[in-house]
C-alpha cells in the first residue's frame, strides 16, 4: 500500500498519475516537468530554468512526503536534446552538490515540444 503525495501548489497532472507516493520509507516522485499550476510550460526555451523548476518541484514532493533533498537516492533524467546536457548538469550540481544521487540521463522526445527536461526520483528515508 502507498500514500499518494501532492505538494502544495502543484500543477494538475497532464495524465492519470499522482505527483508522488510514499510506500514505507521510500518516496517515488513521478516524472516531473516544468509545468506551472495552470498547466502551461514554464521557462520555455530555457534549459536551466526548466531544470531548476523540475528539481524544486521534486524537492517539494519529497518534503510533502516527509523527506528532504538529502534523501533522494536515484534520479531518472530525460532531456529533449543532447545539447541541453551541460546546462542541465550545471543546475543539477547546484542542488545536489557533492551529495550526488545515482542517476541516468536519456535523450528522448518529451510530451510537449516546449518541455526540455523531465526527472523522476526515488528518495529513501531513514527508519
Amino acid at each position: 500500500m502507498f500514500i499518494p503525495i501532492t505538494p502544495e501548489g502543484a500543477s494538475r497532472p497532464i495524465a492519470p498519475y499522482v505527483h508522488g507516493a510514499r510506500a514505507g520509507n521510500t518516496i517515488y516522485v513521478a516524472g516531473t516537468l516544468a509545468i506551472g499550476e495552470d498547466g502551461t510550460a514554464l521557462h520555455v526555451g530555457d534549459v536551466r530554468g526548466q531544470t531548476r523548476s523540475v528539481i524544486q518541484q521534486i524537492i517539494a514532493t519529497v518534503e510533502a512526503g516527509g523527506g528532504t533533498i538529502d534523501d533522494i537516492v536515484y534520479n531518472m533524467i530525460f532531456i529533449s536534446d543532447v545539447d541541453h546536457y551541460a546546462e542541465m548538469n550545471e543546475v543539477y550540481r547546484e542542488f545536489f552538490g557533492n551529495n550526488l544521487p545515482v542517476r541516468y540521463c536519456i535523450v528522448a522526445q518529451l510530451v510537449k515540444p516546449e518541455l526540455l527536461v523531465e526527472i523522476a526520483s526515488i528518495a529513501h528515508l531513514e527508519e
